[in-house]
């Protein structure tokens, strides 16, 4: 029931009207919705009906079976070939398999599945796809391809996370252009934040970020708090998607005891010619592929690892410190001296988080520092990601109050609203201080932050100041002796 304006009564009658007596309130907006930016198997609508070719429509998923029924899987591999050892004693046999080793000469350059998929495995929720086309066509990745998904997810407010999970696979030139203009998307639109891979891997961890914090191949300088860099790539526990028709398989036979030993050629072919005739060597085979997997860019894994912090911590705690789930090797083993350098660098500022295999620990996310790593303000992921979540939920809480009128009425709801959202978010440690007037503030009023202009002009000014927790990246134990006393 709306409320009555009373002095605008003329009919008599009996009137009754609700009165609202309890405060607008602030709607806290979801903190870790990621964009996978890339091609898909195919391309579907929630309806079911096929996206026309040249269309970008960002879909939003709650599940990798939702994916799989609106995106399809991933690329069968067609470069697979197994090597099969035999020996026997005579040539007529019988022969023992003694070996089998399985390679992959071009992995596929499509990772989308395989990313969603790690994504989901290390704690994400609901994600948006955005498929730029599809896998078989064109053959090769198109930096344009990416850049028209990332102009298309500017028009979605709810993406708060932006990924390229196959810019790894693209020109480094051109996918570091991408990265600009992601970031970039970040700063203009205040509510999302970038994820970023480190492109190549030169030789040692040194030489790696030198190229990478080289100016002619990163020359992004601006808005750097907007994104963070994550290096090495990892080795997943997943297994590829293949045909047994496109395996190619090839048995060599050591027969006898004599020196140098008697090869011969065994029965090989592809793989789905032996199931029926060569039962071994097919068996052995497939047990070979399964040894093989994808190795992927950090950044899927780390878009989960923000949704599971969020959720179990908040946006405010630092996503670092945590296991990385469905792997089992880093591509990098890194060290704290090399890390230092990674870390901290007083040249380009350009800070990358390191993931690191501890022992009795295992493979943890063990940095949280944005790419403006040398920023005082700036610097930690989780700050940045606490003022873009307090900055979109009051924008979109102070939403109602646009064109209502700009006197002291409108000044105290708008500041109780606000400073209630504030003081919950303290109680959550989100802010520090002992007092919640120490750990916040927010100011409205005329002589405060307006002046009598500012009102002719229409203009309601709202000033907040947040103390936001900042990890502990450094605990430094200091040890001394003590005389004895007694």
């Amino acid at each position: 029931m709306s409320q009555i304006n009373e002095t605008a009564i003329r009919t008599p009658g009996v009137y009754t009207t609700e009165i609202p007596t309890l405060p607008p309130s602030v709607a806290q907006v979801s903190t870790a919705v990621p964009a996978f930016i890339g091609y898909t198997q195919k391309r579907e609508d929630e309806d079911g009906n096929v996206i026309p070719a040249g269309t970008i429509k960002p879909i939003k998923i709650y599940s990798l079976a939702e994916y799989v029924q609106f995106f399809g899987l991933a690329e069968n591999e067609a470069t697979i070939t197994v090597t099969v050892l035999r020996s026997a004693n005579v040539a007529a046999g019988p022969f023992n398999i003694t070996g089998a080793t399985a390679a992959i000469a071009a992995p596929s350059p499509y990772n989308m599945y395989y990313s969603v998929r790690f994504y989901f495995e290390n704690g994400g929720g609901p994600c948006y796809i955005v498929s730029v086309g599809l896998t078989a066509n064109p053959a090769n990745l198109i930096p344009g391809d990416l850049q028209n998904g990332l102009t298309a997810l500017e028009a979605f407010d709810e993406p708060t996370l932006i990924l390229f999970p196959e810019g790894i696979n693209i020109p480094e030139a051109n996918y570091y252009g991408l990265i600009s203009l992601a970031i970039d998307q970040c700063a203009d639109l205040q509510d999302r934040f970038t994820l970023v891979d480190v492109h190549t891997q030169s030789g040692t961890t040194n030489a790696t970020m030198t190229n990478f914090r080289n100016p002619a191949v990163f020359n992004k300088s601006t808005n750097l708090n907007y994104a963070a860099a994550y290096y090495p790539r990892l080795r997943t526990l997943f297994d590829y998607r293949y045909q047994d028709a496109d395996v190619t398989v090839t048995v060599n036979d050591t027969i006898g005891n004599s020196n140098p030993p008697v090869v011969a050629a065994g029965p090989g072919g592809t793989l789905n010619n032996l199931l029926t005739t060569e039962g071994a060597i097919y068996y052995a085979s497939k047990a070979a592929i399964r040894k093989l997997s994808p190795t992927l860019p950090p950044s899927p894994a780390m878009a989960g690892i923000y949704a599971k912090v969020d959720n179990s911590r908040g946006v405010w705690k630092a996503p670092a410190n945590v296991s990385v789930n469905s792997i089992y090797e880093t591509t990098d083993f890194i060290t704290d001296a090399e890390q230092a350098d990674m870390n901290i660098d007083a040249t380009s500022g350009k800070s990358v988080n390191a993931i690191r295999a501890f022992n009795g620990k295992g493979i943890l996310v063990w940095g949280a520092r944005t790419l403006d790593g040398n920023s005082s303000e700036w610097k930690f992921i989780s700050v940045r990601r606490l003022f873009i979540t307090v900055e979109e939920s009051a924008k979109k809480a102070t939403f109602p109050f646009v064109f209502e009128p700009n006197d002291a009425n409108t000044w105290v709801k708008v500041r109780a609203m606000l400073e209630n959202y504030l003081t919950l978010l303290w109680r959550q440690g989100a802010l520090a201080g002992a007092k919640a007037e120490h750990a916040f503030f927010v100011k409205c009023g005329l002589g405060t932050t307006m002046t009598s202009q500012d009102i002719l002009d229409g203009k309601l000014i709202v000033e907040i100041g947040m103390a936001a927790v900042r990890p502990a990246e450094f605990i430094i134990l200091r040890f001394m002796h003590k005389l004895q006393e007694s």
